[in-house]
């Protein structure tokens, strides 16, 4: 079984965390960096920094779950692991930035997850040229929480990263908004944050299995005439609705991405 090395266990590092075990990985194959953490996560081994790690631990994948903005400081002790796998999560820190700071012979994997990988439903995207068995091992560990996709376009990691990377937030924000608007219209606070959040996981489950394209889904609800189609001509309206301004938010999120990059 390969030794997985974490660097950083916040709500991502967790939730990957909590799919290995899930999936069967055994705890002392596992060693976890985390600053905040106390002797044991989850039952695994933890150490405050790269320099508690026991000699006796190699690694043979070192998954980077810290934020962008300290990556620079974080990454140099790692490159001794120099046999290992890296597999970021950094938003926006390309895989040039990393071999940078690790060693150019490093072998250097970039993936976006999303939060839904808390609930073992989220989306990773990856990109990285390294032979198939660590291109696999890779895909294995991202799997423990959802579907994993490749790309080979890096330059393509902007555009994910603002879609699925930020987009849990987009659909928090649209339950929020459809709270309120209900509260407007006259509902009870509690009970219009109820029916927003069960529309929402409801709709967000029947998309997930049907066989159907979103936009099928839209129409199969929208009556000709009806209350569906009076809200859907202001949400679809071509210069303030919902489409154009989705459209800026993830265009200025992908720019946040480049900006990340350094």
């Amino acid at each position: 079984m390969s030794k997985i090395l974490l660097v950083g266990c916040g709500k991502m590092g967790s939730a990957l965390l909590a799919g290995w075990l899930e999936q069967g990985i055994a705890r002392e194959d596992m060693m976890v960096v985390e600053p905040s953490a106390v002797g044991v996560l989850l039952g695994i081994p933890a150490v405050h920094g790269d320099h508690e790690i026991p000699d006796s631990f190699i690694p043979d994948v070192v998954v980077l779950a810290v934020k962008p903005q300290v990556m620079a400081e974080v990454l140099p002790p790692y490159g001794r692991f120099g046999d290992a796998t890296f597999l970021s999560i950094a938003a926006g820190k390309t895989v040039a930035f990393l071999k940078g700071h690790l060693g150019q012979g490093c072998a250097v994997v970039r993936a976006m997850p999303n939060t839904p990988a808390q609930v073992g439903r989220g989306v990773s995207v990856c990109v990285g040229r390294v032979d198939a068995a660590r291109a696999e091992l890779c895909r294995s560990l991202l799997a423990a929480v959802g579907e994993v996709e490749w790309i080979a376009d890096e330059a393509q990691m902007d555009a994910v990263t603002a879609l699925s990377g930020s987009g849990p937030a987009y659909v928090f924000l649209l339950a929020e908004a459809m709270a309120q608007a209900g509260v407007r219209a006259g509902l009870p606070e509690d009970l219009a944050t109820r029916l927003a959040r069960a529309t929402i996981a409801g709709s967000g489950e029947l998309l997930a299995r049907s066989r159907e394209t979103a936009a099928q889904l839209r129409a199969n609800v929208t009556s000709p005439g009806g209350t569906t189609a009076a809200a859907l001509a202001v949400l679809m309206d071509n210069q303030a609705g919902f489409p154009g301004l989705m459209a800026r938010a993830v265009q200025a999120a992908a720019a946040r991405s480049r900006e990340l990059a350094g």
